[in-house]
């Protein structure tokens, strides 16, 4: 089996939900990073990873400014390779593993590579010869309808039907926080099978790995 964890929008807790994934799926489970950014400037994501969920991890480009892989790539003139070839050593590392969960970049729509392939392009592309489960993560507060209805979307126009993660809950809900609870599965037809709970991510990771069977029902 394959995950393929996106989001939104950047920021909305995509790496604290693929430790949680992974400390979940318990041994044998690989994480991978197609493209990482933003290198010297924020701890690498497959470390957070790896030091949360104690599990193997790869990462496969690494660009410093941090910005979208493809924005990053063209602005120092490198060349990274296209979304097939990503799937390609993916599938690979799937035969030595039994679970492969991918992290992607940014929102669904963020392009992985120069030639326009984005992370929807990458799921679809392992899609269509594994089992591919895709977990959107999203935010609970006001705006997150339209940004969460518009990546599901995007989503089930290449046959992914996606579940959904709250990345980053509040311990204090406001109106629009309560309101989106029941709203997120209504408008999107997608489950919410996973919240987690503001600062995860900070925690020891042997308090995280205690935790994690509880910030999911599915």
């Amino acid at each position: 089996m394959i995950t393929v964890v996106t989001g939104t929008d950047t920021g909305v807790g995509k790496t604290v939900t693929t430790a949680a994934l992974a400390a979940r799926s318990g041994p044998g489970t690989l994480v991978v990073k197609p493209a990482q950014t933003g290198v010297g400037t924020d701890e690498p994501d497959v470390d957070v990873v790896r030091s949360l969920a104690g599990c193997a991890v790869a990462e496969l480009v690494r660009l410093a400014d941090p910005l979208a892989p493809d924005t990053a790539a063209r602005l120092r003139g490198a060349e990274i390779p296209p979304v097939a070839a990503h799937a390609a050593r993916i599938r690979e590392l799937a035969r030595a593993h039994d679970r492969v969960i991918v992290e992607g970049a940014g929102g669904v729509l963020v392009r992985l590579d120069t030639a326009g392939g984005t992370v929807l392009d990458l799921a679809a592309e392992l899609a269509r010869d594994h089992p591919v489960r895709v977990v959107l993560v999203t935010r609970l507060g006001l705006g997150t309808l339209n940004h969460t209805e518009l990546a599901v979307g995007a989503l089930r126009s290449r046959g992914l039907d996606p579940v959904l993660v709250l990345g980053s809950v509040p311990a204090e809900l406001g109106q629009a926080e309560r309101c989106n609870l029941a709203e997120l599965p209504r408008v999107t037809g997608a489950p919410v099978v996973g919240a987690l709970p503001s600062g995860a991510g900070n925690l020891p990771p042997g308090r995280f790995r205690h935790l994690v069977p509880t910030w999911f029902t599915g």
